[in-house]
Formats: structure tokens, C-alpha cells, sequence
């Protein structure tokens, strides 16, 4: 199974290939406020690296948290667009052992179909200006 891992939650962003529990490639970029704008290339460059596309994805595996409110919420939509899209399993986990955690569950065929972020507290969001 060719699995996919994301993990947007701090500046430095994460994309990682895996065959079952083996890692075929694993890359990290000083994302930070650009983050929207690398997240999909950087997919593609990880891809193509091993030459896959999109399409020869099997799974997801997105670290859903606690982290940046809005690193998570472009990193967890991207995931569950991809899932959507390519009619994947998608999981999201917590904790140290996310990656090993998420892709186990993979491979146990769990699917947790939409993730949403899990920011650890509840968000600071300030009120619009008038």
C-alpha cells in the first residue's frame, strides 16, 4: 500500500512516502507562512521523485494535532481533499508516535473517512475590525 504522511503543524512541514511500514521517502521544508502555496507542489516533487502520481496513493496518514491553527486546518484539508478525491482511506492521529500509529491503522484497513483538527485548546480567534 502506498501511503501518504502530512504533518503541518509547526513551521516546518513534513511529506513522507511509505510502502506499507517501509519508508520510500521522507522530506521536510521551512514552510511556515507559505504553506498553501508549497504544500501541493511538494506533494507533486515527493511523488515524482519515486515516479508515482496521485493517483497510485492508497492511503493518508495526517498528524491531526495539537499544533498552528492554521497549519493545521490547510494540512487536514489538503488530506481530506486528497481522500475525497482519490477514494482513499484517510486516518489522523496524535501524539509522538503518529506515524507509526496512523500508518498501523492503515494497514488494519481502519478509515476514518474526515479528520478534523484537534488544535489542544480552543482557538484564538480575534474579531473582525469594523
Amino acid at each position: 500500500m502506498l501511503i501518504l504522511s502530512i504533518r503541518t503543524d509547526k513551521p516546518e512541514a513534513e511529506l513522507g512516502l511509505f510502502n506499507n511500514q517501509d519508508r520510500l521517502k521522507y522530506i521536510t521544508w521551512p514552510a511556515h507562512k507559505e504553506l498553501s502555496a508549497t504544500v501541493h507542489t511538494k506533494i507533486k516533487e515527493l511523488l515524482s521523485s519515486i515516479n508515482k502520481e496521485l493517483k497510485d496513493i492508497e492511503g493518508l496518514v495526517i498528524y491531526k494535532g495539537p499544533g498552528s491553527f492554521t497549519g493545521l486546518r490547510i494540512g487536514v484539508t489538503v488530506a481530506n481533499t486528497l481522500a475525497y478525491a482519490l477514494e482513499i482511506p484517510i486516518v489522523g492521529t496524535l501524539g509522538e508516535h503518529w506515524l507509526k500509529s496512523g500508518i498501523e491503522r492503515l494497514l488494519s484497513q481502519e478509515n476514518d473517512e474526515v479528520i478534523l483538527p484537534f488544535y489542544g485548546a480552543e482557538p484564538h480567534i480575534t474579531k473582525p475590525k469594523k
